[in-house]
């Protein structure tokens, strides 16, 4: 696995703990339900190539179509 570097995150506690929930519901842990949340961002953005992880899974409402 690809070396991770950590990095303290200061989150409004409600957002923590809709970030919570949707983790729980994707079976996710909290940190993995963040990132795959900011790679999908930087991929409908154009920031960053698609991956398969965020290309099969479920799309944003309003998301680009492919």
């Amino acid at each position: 696995m690809a070396e991770r570097r950590p990095f303290l995150l200061r989150l409004d506690p409600s957002l923590h703990e809709a970030l919570q929930r949707w983790a729980n519901d994707d079976l996710r842990s909290l940190n993995a339900q963040i990132e795959f949340l900011l790679r999908r961002a930087l991929q409908d953005e154009g920031r960053a190539k698609p991956s398969p992880e965020t290309t099969s899974g479920r799309r944003s409402p309003g998301g680009p179509q492919k």
